[in-house]
């Protein structure tokens, strides 16, 4: 797992706040968790798999952090 994309993209997620309370809802995390466990491999992977379900989220945060949205995909 590339964990420092991982870690940038789920920065961008919490940052976006409609794509952040959708995280939050379908993950069950809550802000003291992301901030508690930010760097877990389970949190990294679940913010990766959470833009996997939407292309429209996957291409806009791939613009966003000026990646492709494989190396995103690639980043789980």
């Amino acid at each position: 797992m590339d964990d420092a994309l991982a870690l940038r993209a789920l920065a961008a997620v919490i940052a976006d706040p409609v794509l952040r309370d959708r995280f939050l809802a379908l993950t069950g995390f809550d802000a003291a968790t992301l901030r508690a466990r930010a760097g877990e491999a389970d949190v990294l992977g679940a913010v990766i798999g959470f833009l996997a379900q939407n292309e429209a989220d996957l291409v806009r945060m791939a613009e966003t952090l000026d990646v492709k949205p494989q190396q995103l995909m690639a980043a789980r």
